[in-house]
């Protein structure tokens, strides 16, 4: 691998296969990543019809061991981390006092009460900060294995036909959201049934090595590389925020529609606790909801909304949908104006274009587990 002069972006194990196959990279959260390979059109329908492949080593992974792991993160989430099984998984965020959120993350719960946490690669470092501030570490032992594992997904409805024949276990056994750990080419890896894409699909952290073997072997069996821009179109069809667009300190998960996540019945406090008891009661002041323009328009993040040539609310995330040939964004709206149907006007380049109020997701996928 290359030689990084100083302060220049930092590159994940499979950069030089990127490289390799000519991607176009961009600077992301530190990191030099590949945004598209073959495009992101032909990317992203590899992933709703096929199998596409994301290097998301970029990401943030912890583990925390000791009985007491899940008790300990107990406090720091909404989310009843109690209800999870050795080989569960639970999707969640890290708040603060104000109930904002920190990151989202993901949770696995792992036997003998360790736990593994993937996070996102912009918030790693704060991530850590927090999490060493309020964990017990005389209960709970923390590494950071970030720059020490590769991560790959693999996604869509054929992936299971291509990951198999490299794996020592029988992946149709592993529900969604399960895990496990497992054989790669004789060496161990963590596998999960969890993506960002709104397929089917698993990422797999392994060694730095056994990571580029893994790329190879995969890519040799016909797998689509894919880039963050085909992680992003497909992300924003299936309606997942992004950190730092849809969510982010400010944003409460009330707001951004992640209630599914909020437990506030079935567990006791946590930071942030008692802002989103008042929010439950008092309702939301604003909402993020879905977005189809009327014609072919595409809203982009910021661009502010009004109602009756007032503003009104602002865009998160946008693009044309390659799957619905529909211009789709997320935005942030007053709850009173949240309602399915509604028609808002978005700003785009100093006009407004309307856009009606839709249900989200917009596209749900019929091959998921």
């Amino acid at each position: 691998m290359a030689t990084l002069e100083p302060n220049s972006p930092l590159r994940t194990p499979l950069y030089d296969r990127a490289i390799a196959l000519n991607a176009r990279m961009t600077a992301f959260s530190g990191w030099e990543m590949p945004v598209q390979f073959s495009g992101i059109v032909p990317e992203h329908e590899a992933v709703r019809n096929g199998a596409g492949m994301f290097d998301i080593s970029h990401m943030g992974k912890f583990t925390l061991r000791g009985k007491d792991a899940i008790e300990q993160l107990q406090g720091l989430v909404p989310s009843d981390l109690s209800r999870l099984q050795p080989g569960q998984a639970q999707y969640t965020v890290l708040l603060n006092p104000q109930a904002g959120i920190i990151d989202d993350i993901i949770v696995y719960q792992e036997e003998a009460g360790n736990v593994v946490l993937i996070v996102n690669a912009g918030t790693k470092d704060k991530d850590k900060e927090w999490l060493l501030a309020h964990l017990d570490l005389n209960r709970v032992e923390f590494e950071d294995l970030s720059a020490k594992q590769a991560l790959i997904a693999v996604q869509g409805p054929e992936t299971v036909r291509h990951l198999q024949p490299l794996i020592d276990i029988d992946l149709t056994q592993l529900t969604n959201f399960g895990h496990s750990v497992a054989l790669i080419f004789k060496n161990p890896a963590f596998i999960a049934r969890t993506g960002y894409t709104g397929e089917d699909g698993f990422e797999i952290m392994v060694a730095p090595e056994i990571g580029v073997q893994l790329w190879d072997a995969l890519l040799a069996s016909g797998v689509t590389p894919c880039g963050l821009g085909a992680r992003d179109t497909l992300r924003l069809e299936a309606g997942m925020c992004l950190y730092s667009q849809e969510i982010s300190d400010t944003t409460t998960p009330l707001e951004a529609g992640l209630g599914w996540i909020v437990h506030l019945d079935t567990k006791g406090d946590f930071i942030g606790r008692d802002v989103l008891v008042r929010q439950k009661a008092a309702g939301v002041s604003r909402k993020l909801v879905g977005l189809n323009m009327q014609g072919r328009y595409i809203a982009r993040h910021d661009y502010p909304i009004a109602i009756d040539g007032r503003a009104a609310g602002i865009v998160t995330s946008g693009t044309m949908s390659p799957t619905l040939g529909q211009a789709i964004a997320l935005a942030y709206v007053p709850t009173e104006f949240a309602k399915i149907g509604q028609v808002v006007d978005v700003e785009i380049r100093g006009k407004l274009h309307p856009a009606t109020v839709v249900k989200k997701p917009f596209y749900r996928s019929t091959n998921r587990v």
